[in-house]
């Protein structure tokens, strides 16, 4: 089988061209082509001699996603791809525009297997596990289409990153790279649904990227209702493993928290999180639920009074800017309207 150079780190790079008879400063000119130029076939690399790229043509591949479908907001900047992989897989990116620049929301799966009910994202389940390069490709080819340079990160797209835990580490390592994309971890958001083991793994590698928490809910019978997630890890487990991160790694947590209609939204709810996240220095993020027709969950209207409570309470809270709301910018809409999912699964 080929191999997937993209996905190699430099090291990597080096060992592989040790292995085929070719000097170390190879993998130098490869690692070069593919994350900084960010070229998507070995034709391109026209420092190599034709028969050298004959060679790579025949062992290894690079991983690519071209744009099947764009759509450019007409009420912001924000634009949302739906990206086909090498193998007629569909994922979904969305660029977003802020004053301190270009953010690129990308996927680290193909479907979801959390069965979030509110999300897009899950219907269908999980189909496979993206790669390091099929994540980095989202980002080359965003910067590429619209000749931009992005700075920012939010790994918040389709699937739970810490569900690929080890492509996930890989690609902040290659992204992070300072000959390469080099997008340094300050810049760049993770968000789990709440796997206690993948938080507690990460934590270990004291990366200082901004972890974000999908809780939606104060308490487990609220959350119990929505995400099935919290069957295995209680809301109890995963806060102590948040305290416990940030006491590691120093790195203030933001929980993301979806407003639903008559779920969530109360008064008694938002005491039980002020409660809850008690002595903890943290960031709220109120959503506004985007509206999926496979689910009744209406978008709350006391979004800005749930917000505003928050705060004179002493907690940190803000309400999400709404971006792309004419394109189906969250995340899963696009990709389940233009019929890549079989929602029989």
């Amino acid at each position: 089988m080929k191999k997937d150079i993209k996905s190699m780190t430099l090291v990597e790079l080096e060992n592989e061209m040790k292995l085929i008879g070719q000097p170390k400063f190879r993998a130098g000119q490869i690692f070069d082509w593919l994350q900084k130029r960010m070229v998507s076939s070995f034709d391109e690399m026209t420092n190599l001699s034709k028969d050298f790229r004959n060679r790579l043509e025949n062992d290894y591949y690079i991983a690519d996603c071209v744009i099947e479908e764009k759509f450019c907001s007409k009420l912001d900047e924000t634009v949302k791809y739906l990206f086909r992989l090498n193998d007629g897989e569909c994922i979904e990116s969305v660029l977003m525009k802020y004053n301190h620049g270009w953010s690129i929301c990308i996927s680290s799966q193909v479907g979801c297997r959390m069965g979030c009910k509110f999300c897009a994202s899950t219907i269908g389940g999980l189909k496979r596990n993206l790669t390091p390069s099929e994540m980095l490709s989202q980002i080359m080819t965003a910067q590429k289409d619209m000749n931009i340079r992005i700075s920012n990160i939010v790994m918040m797209g389709i699937g739970e990153p810490f569900d690929n835990y080890d492509n996930v580490v890989r690609f902040l390592e290659l992204v992070g790279c300072d000959k390469g994309i080099n997008i340094g971890m300050r810049h760049i958001s993770l968000s789990t649904c709440g796997r206690v083991d993948g938080i507690r793994k990460f934590m270990e590698l004291d990366n200082q990227l901004t972890l974000s928490i999908s809780l939606h809910a104060p308490n487990d019978k609220i959350r119990n209702s929505m995400m099935p997630i919290n069957n295995k890890w209680n809301v109890s487990e995963l806060i102590s493993a948040c305290r416990d991160y940030f006491k590691r790694t120093g790195r203030r947590i933001s929980f993301e928290y979806a407003m639903i209609k008559g779920v969530n939204d109360s008064k008694e709810c938002a005491d039980e999180l002020i409660k809850l996240l008690s002595g903890m220095i943290c960031h709220v993020n109120l959503i506004p639920v985007n509206e999926v027709k496979e689910n009744d969950y209406e978008r709350s209207e006391r979004v800005h009074e749930f917000c505003d409570y928050l705060n004179r309470h002493g907690m940190n809270a803000t309400v999400r800017r709404t971006l792309g709301a004419d394109i189906s910018a969250s995340c899963g809409q696009l990709r389940q309207k233009h019929g890549k999912i079989d929602t029989k699964l």
